[in-house]
């Protein structure tokens, strides 16, 4: 197909498919000729894959490159590559650089909140930073019981996590990356939403006159 058509499919701007093939986050097409291209389902595919992560789930550039990064090259154990992978989807600022032996005192609520999770839990991963920097501005904005609410969360939010790796397709290093980036990255916004829509259904039960 045409670059027109690319853009037509994919409903992503000219200037902004450009701008991929320029950053590299978008393989050349097939040339055809000295200014024309063509360009195939893989490009399709790898377009929609950047629409949905900086349009749907909102992420900026360099957090989409680094994910995008980590899709391209699937080298390794599974577990490593799940870790790092699900890692890639975290702020930059959530990145843990203090050593393993200082991670309880550098992250303490983090690390009480998560104590349900027993020997599973990876106490490197981003998301130990983004939960205590979240539970320290819980804390702030005067919410009362903010850990043991994060403790009570526990068994669903592992239920949750169970169910969404259910269809992780293991035996295929590359699509189970993509599978974990994905989800990861385009069911928080689902969840959240989820969320409020029972919220709101509880107030409603509970306060009809």
């Amino acid at each position: 197909m045409q670059i027109s058509e690319l853009v037509s499919r994919s409903g992503v701007t000219l200037a902004s498919v450009k701008f991929y093939l320029r950053e590299g986050m978008l393989s050349p097409g097939e040339a055809v000729h000295a200014r024309r291209a063509e360009y195939g389902d893989a490009h399709l595919e790898r377009l929609l894959v950047i629409k949905a992560l900086t349009t749907v789930a909102g992420l900026p550039l360099a957090r989409t490159k680094r994910i995008l990064q980590v899709l391209d090259h699937p080298d390794g154990a599974l577990t490593e590559l799940l870790a790092e992978a699900i890692g890639a989807t975290a702020d930059d600022r959530d990145d843990v650089i203090v050593a393993e032996e200082d991670l309880a005192e550098e992250y303490p609520r983090a690390f009480r909140a998560t104590a349900m999770l027993g020997p599973v839990f990876r106490p490197r991963m981003p998301a130990v930073a983004q939960l205590d920097r979240a539970l320290e501005a819980a804390e702030e904005a005067g919410l009362a019981a903010v850990e043991e609410r994060a403790r009570s969360y526990g068994p669903s939010i592992q239920a949750i996590a169970e169910a969404e790796l259910a269809d992780l397709p293991a035996d295929d290093p590359a699509a189970a990356v993509q599978y974990a980036v994905l989800g990861t990255t385009l069911y928080e916004p689902v969840l959240a939403a989820l969320r409020r829509l029972a919220h709101q259904n509880i107030v409603s039960t509970r306060h009809q006159v």
